[in-house]
């Protein structure tokens, strides 16, 4: 995956503070495959859930959200705004990727500069484009343990 990250996390702070989510393209009853996965697909507020590699689902170590936008350099990829709980703080980071022959994969960064996590996973064709599943790498061993991730789309209000 290319290095998306040039983004300042000045930024971020400002677009995450109160920006409107895009329009999702999925219309209602449509479903479409890995493989055909538009980065304007992605765009929008996901709900976040992290999980040991080793654990589940229902016992998370950390929660929050992901909002998606059209990548300002490149048309095939989406850059966006991670906010999640972590120990004692609420952790932000810049997040940019793509979905590249049914693989998800998302450069995470605290500073804009430096990459701290890598995401690779999958959208799993029963849930319509709804969930994407996969493994958030961790950088080095100061950036934590690896985990298991989902993004589920927020539902729209």
């Amino acid at each position: 995956m290319k290095s998306l990250l040039s983004c300042s996390l000045a930024l971020a702070l400002g677009l995450w503070s109160g920006a409107p989510a895009h329009s999702q393209t999925t219309g209602a009853g449509s479903c479409w495959l890995q493989g055909d996965v538009e980065p304007a697909q992605l765009h929008g507020l996901w709900q976040l859930t992290l999980w040991p590699e080793d654990g589940d689902g229902s016992r998370p170590v950390s929660t929050g959200a992901v909002l998606f936008e059209p990548h300002p350099e490149y048309t095939d990829g989406v850059r966006g705004h991670l906010k999640r709980s972590g120990p004692g703080n609420d952790l932000q980071a810049l997040v940019s990727g793509d979905v590249d022959d049914g693989e998800f994969a998302l450069d995470e960064s605290a500073d804009g500069v430096r990459i701290d996590a890598a995401w690779i996973g999958s959208l799993p064709p029963a849930a319509c484009g709804h969930e994407i599943r996969g493994l958030r790498h961790p950088a080095g061993p100061a950036d934590g343990p690896r985990l298991n991730f989902l993004l589920r789309r927020a539902p729209r209000g």
